[in-house]
C-alpha cells in the first residue's frame, strides 16, 4: 500500500462571469460586502491524442491528459447567459466581494471565511444532505480599471492517518462497467431532479443499483459497510491521481459511516475513466461520528500560475474597457465632433480623426471643435483641427487627424487618378486595421460603403451615424464570424436591391446634411458612443447578440441582466417631430452590396484592381452579388403576369 495522493483541482472564471459580477456590485450590491451564494460547474479531466508529439512514424499516438476545472460563469448569480456543458457537475460555493484592495489583502479575514466555510462542510455531514465540495472565492474589483484580484479555495479535510491505495494504484476502468454506471447515475438523476458529484454503486454488472452517498446505511447492509463502492465525476486527468474532490467524499464515508475500504470509480470523459481499491491502514480504524470526532484541520487555497500561495489577477481592461479601446472617426464634421467629445467623456485616449475637407464659414456654430478663426485663409483641414482642439482641451488624449479622401461607388476614377486613390485606400486600410472600433459618419451614402467592406473583411466593430432632416440612425453592423448570433444582423446597405451610386450630384436641399433640426446630430453622436460602449462592456464584445425586440419604443425599464449597461441593440431610428426611439433588429441579406461573403472574398482577393471596377463600372457591384439577377428575375415575372382592366358595367 503506497500514501493516497490527490490532483490539485484549477480554477477558471470567464469574462462572462466578470461581467455579470461588475453588474451586480455596481447596480446592487454597491457597498455591501457580504457574502453571496454562487453556482459553477465542474468538468471532468479526459484524455486527447497527440499525434505530433508521438511522431508520424509511430505506430500509436501519444494520450495528453487534459485536467477539468472549476469553473464560474455568467450564470454564477442565478442568470442564464452561459449555460454549462451537459457532462458537467454543478458546484455550490460563496463569493466575497471586498471593497477595497487592503481588505482583500487581510490574510486573517480570509482565513476565518475559509474557516467558516469549512465548519459549514464538517456540520453538514451529520444531515442528510451533505455539502461535500463547495468552493470560495475572495475577489477585488477594480472596477475603474477592469482589474480583477481574486483566490479560490476548494476546502479538503486532512484525513489522518491518511488513505491509501493498493500498489497497482488507479487501473483503467472496464468501458462496460462505466457505460452501465452512467445509464444509472441518468436514470437516477431523473428521478431525484438532480445531478450528484458522487453516489454508490452496488451489485455486479447487469444486477447493479446506485444511490447517493447519504443512502448508504439503505443500499448496503451492515456487515457490507466495511467496503463500498463509490464513483464520482473526475476532473483529474492523471493515470496516478484521483482528482481533489475525493478526499470529502472519503472523509464523509469515513467519518459518518465507519467505512475504511473503499472500491473508487472515477468518471472521465471518453474512455479515460479509472478504478483503484483505497483503505485507511489497519489500527487507526475509528468508530467514532461527527458528533464526538474534533473537526479536522482543512487545505485548499489554489495556488497561483508560478506555484505559489497567492492571488491571481484577470486583467480585462483590453476586453472591457472602454478608455484602452482605439476609436477611428471617419468624418469629422458635426457628427465626428459630436462623437469626439463624448468618447473623451468616457475616458477613451487613442481617437483618430479623417476627413478630406476645410472648416468653412458654416461650420464653427454646428461643430463644437472649430472656432471662426479656423476658417480663414481657405480653412483648416478638419481631420488635423479637431485632433489639435482635442489635445488643447485634455492634453492626454492621443489624437490625430489625417487628410484622406475616400473613393466612392459611381464616382468614377480617372487613370491619372489611380495612384492617388490607390494611396488613400491603403492608408484607409492601414487605419482601419489598427483601430478597434470604426465610426461611419460620412455626409453621404455612397462614402460609407468602402469602410464597410474593410470593416468587415477585419471583423472591426463598425457603428454608423446618419441624420435627416428631424431624424436619425445609429447602428452596429454585424459581426461575420459565422460562429456568433450578431453575424446574422446586418450592415448600413442590407435593406437596398441597389448598389450605392452618386447621391451628391443635384441633391435637393433638404437632402443635405446641414440642414437639420441642430437637436438631432448630439443625439444621433452621443448614441452612436453609448451604442460602442455597451457593446466593448458586453462579455461577447462586438458578437453580442441584440437584446432587444424588433420595432419596439425604448422604455424605463430595468436594465437586462448580464449587460453591464443595459440593451445592446442592432439599430436605433429616431425622429424628434414624433419623439420616439425604435430599436429595430435588421437580418443580414446575402446579396448586399457592403458585408455579403461575395463582396468580401472580392475585395481580398481583387484588392485595387476590383475596387477600381466598383468605382467606374457602375452595375459591378450588382453582378459582384447577384442582384442584377435578382432584378431580372423581377423583370421577366412582372412580364409574365397578365394584367387585366376591370371595366365597369353601364
Amino acid at each position: 500500500m503506497v500514501p493516497l495522493q490527490f490532483q490539485p483541482l484549477s480554477s477558471q472564471p470567464t469574462p462572462a462571469f466578470w461581467s455579470t459580477l461588475t453588474s451586480l456590485k455596481l447596480d446592487k450590491l454597491k457597498l455591501d460586502d457580504t457574502q453571496q451564494q454562487v453556482v459553477g460547474w465542474r468538468e471532468e479531466g479526459k484524455s486527447v491524442s497527440d499525434r505530433d508529439t508521438a511522431g508520424e512514424n509511430a505506430q500509436g499516438s501519444m494520450q495528453v491528459g487534459i485536467d477539468g476545472s472549476l469553473t464560474v460563469g455568467g450564470n454564477a448569480f442565478g442568470g442564464s447567459e452561459e449555460r454549462p456543458p451537459p457532462s458537467s457537475t454543478p458546484v455550490t460555493g460563496v463569493v466575497k466581494i471586498f471593497n477595497t484592495i487592503e481588505g482583500f489583502r487581510q490574510s486573517e479575514t480570509k482565513k476565518q471565511l475559509f474557516d467558516e466555510l469549512v465548519k459549514t462542510i464538517w456540520e453538514s455531514f451529520a444531515s442528510d444532505q451533505p455539502l461535500l465540495n463547495p468552493f470560495l472565492l475572495v475577489v477585488f474589483a477594480d472596477l475603474k480599471k477592469y482589474v480583477y484580484h481574486y483566490w479560490f479555495a476548494f476546502p479538503a479535510l486532512v484525513a489522518k492517518p491518511g488513505w491509501e491505495v493498493e500498489e497497482e494504484g488507479l487501473t483503467q476502468a472496464e468501458d462496460e462497467d462505466v457505460e452501465e454506471i452512467r445509464l444509472l447515475e441518468e436514470d437516477m438523476t431523473q428521478k431525484r431532479g438532480r445531478k450528484f458529484e458522487a453516489y454508490l454503486v452496488k451489485g455486479l454488472r447487469g444486477q447493479r443499483t446506485v444511490a447517493p452517498l447519504w443512502e448508504c446505511a439503505r443500499l448496503y447492509e451492515k456487515e457490507e459497510l466495511q467496503s463500498v463502492t463509490v464513483v464520482f465525476h473526475d476532473p483529474s486527468s492523471s493515470r496516478e491521481h484521483p482528482g481533489w474532490p475525493l478526499r470529502n467524499i472519503l472523509s464523509y464515508l469515513s467519518t459518518v459511516y465507519c467505512i475504511h475500504v473503499v472500491q473508487v470509480i472515477c468518471l472521465r470523459a471518453g474512455s479515460g475513466s479509472r478504478q483503484a481499491r483505497v483503505s485507511i491502514p489497519k489500527g487507526n480504524i475509528s468508530s467514532t461520528s461527527t458528533e464526538t470526532v474534533t473537526m479536522p484541520n482543512a487545505v485548499g487555497w489554489e495556488r497561483s500560475h508560478t506555484g505559489k500561495l497567492a492571488s491571481r489577477t484577470a486583467d480585462l481592461g483590453p476586453m472591457m474597457d472602454p478608455a484602452r479601446t482605439k476609436c477611428l472617426l471617419l468624418g469629422a464634421g458635426t457628427l465626428g465632433c459630436y462623437v469626439a467629445r463624448n468618447l473623451m467623456g468616457w475616458g477613451v485616449r487613442n481617437i483618430t480623426l479623417v476627413d478630406s475637407g476645410r472648416v468653412s464659414y458654416s461650420n464653427p456654430v454646428r461643430q463644437p471643435l472649430f472656432e471662426f478663426e479656423d476658417c480663414l485663409d481657405g480653412g483648416k483641414p478638419k481631420a488635423e483641427c479637431a485632433a489639435e482642439r482635442l489635445r488643447k482641451i485634455f492634453p492626454g488624449v492621443n489624437a490625430t487627424g489625417h487628410s484622406i479622401m475616400i473613393p466612392m461607388p459611381g464616382h468614377p476614377v480617372a487613370p491619372f487618378q489611380e495612384q492617388s486613390v490607390a494611396a488613400h485606400v491603403s492608408g484607409l486600410e492601414d487605419l482601419i486595421r489598427s483601430h478597434d472600433a470604426i465610426f461611419l459618419l460620412m455626409d453621404s451614402r455612397e462614402s460609407r460603403w468602402l469602410p464597410t467592406v474593410i470593416g468587415a473583411a477585419e471583423a472591426k466593430i463598425v457603428i454608423n451615424a446618419a441624420l435627416g432632416f428631424d431624424s436619425y440612425l445609429v447602428m452596429r453592423h454585424g459581426s461575420r464570424t459565422d460562429t456568433s448570433a450578431s453575424s446574422e444582423l446586418g450592415c448600413y446597405y442590407c435593406n437596398d436591391v441597389v448598389a450605392p451610386a452618386d447621391s451628391l450630384t443635384d441633391r435637393t436641399l433638404d437632402q443635405m446634411c446641414t440642414v437639420t433640426r441642430p437637436g438631432v446630430a448630439p443625439i444621433a453622436a452621443a448614441s452612436a458612443v453609448e451604442l460602442m460602449v455597451s457593446l466593448v462592456q458586453h462579455p461577447l464584445g462586438c458578437e453580442a447578440p441584440p437584446n432587444s425586440k424588433a420595432n419596439s419604443n425604448v422604455g424605463g425599464g430595468a436594465r437586462e441582466e448580464g449587460d453591464c449597461l443595459g440593451l445592446v441593440p442592432h439599430q436605433l431610428r429616431g425622429n424628434l417631430s414624433g419623439w420616439q426611439t425604435l430599436l429595430i433588429e435588421g437580418a443580414a441579406y446575402n446579396c448586399c452590396t457592403g458585408c455579403s461573403q461575395a463582396v468580401i472574398e472580392a475585395y481580398r482577393s481583387g484588392g485595387l484592381p476590383f475596387l477600381l471596377r466598383v468605382f467606374n463600372e457602375t452595375n459591378f457591384l450588382e453582378k459582384v452579388t447577384g442582384l442584377d439577377k435578382l432584378h431580372a428575375d423581377s423583370e421577366a415575372m412582372l412580364e409574365s403576369m397578365d394584367w387585366e382592366d376591370s371595366e365597369e358595367d353601364e
